[in-house]
């Protein structure tokens, strides 16, 4: 999937989700935005901050946890991780992290056409 987003809202969406892939860190580094071949730039951290956010959600937590999870959903489809597990397979199963994730990753691909 290429990415429709203008330059200065992935500048935005990069810097929001460098702050919230600080909660996987020990706050004392900052984790570096990539280029990739595509020209975008994406947050390093996201799989891993989306990996803590879906056990903070099992876990119960909603509101913010529930933005943040949605806010990765771009940067997952730019890095390719919905072409290794596509959204269904995310929201089969027993797992109300992932089904979440699944659900908001169909709707934005629907969204994006």
């Amino acid at each position: 999937m290429t990415s429709t987003t203008a330059p200065a809202t992935d500048a935005l969406h990069v810097a929001e989700l460098s702050r919230v892939n600080q909660k996987i860190t020990d706050g004392a580094a900052d984790l570096p935005a990539v280029t990739l071949k595509d020209g975008s730039r994406v947050q390093t951290g996201t799989v891993a901050t989306m990996l803590y956010n879906i056990a903070l959600y099992n876990a119960g937590e909603r509101g913010a946890v529930e933005a943040e999870l949605k806010m990765a959903i771009p940067t997952l489809f730019k890095v390719g991780l919905f072409e290794l597990f596509p959204p269904q397979q995310w929201i089969d199963g027993d797992n109300p992290g992932r089904s979440f994730v699944g659900t908001h990753a169909r709707a934005y691909l629907n969204a994006a056409g």
